[in-house]
């Protein structure tokens, strides 16, 4: 079984890169994950503090969750109408 030996965004690449024990290596693209879940700039806001304050609930909700969901849940969005 293959162990995770780190997570952490790359500001170079703008990706959250996983390293694991086995020599493997994820690179998630941030801009990517974004333009593709990400509605307006309150969710986008909210990825974005995932990313550098905690880059492995980053990688968890993008791997094994459902970012959609969780955007919709913790996102406030207020209509200046």
């Amino acid at each position: 079984m293959k162990r995770l030996l780190s997570c952490e965004f790359n500001f170079d690449t703008v990706c959250v890169e996983l390293k694991f024990s086995d020599g493997t290596m994820i690179a998630i693209d941030t801009i990517a994950v974004e333009n593709e879940v990400a509605d307006n700039m309150y969710q986008r806001s909210e990825l974005d503090y995932l990313i550098y304050n905690d880059p492995m609930a980053y990688a968890d909700l993008i791997l094994n969750g459902n970012p959609e969901s969780y955007l919709k849940a913790v996102t406030e969005y207020k209509s200046l109408d």
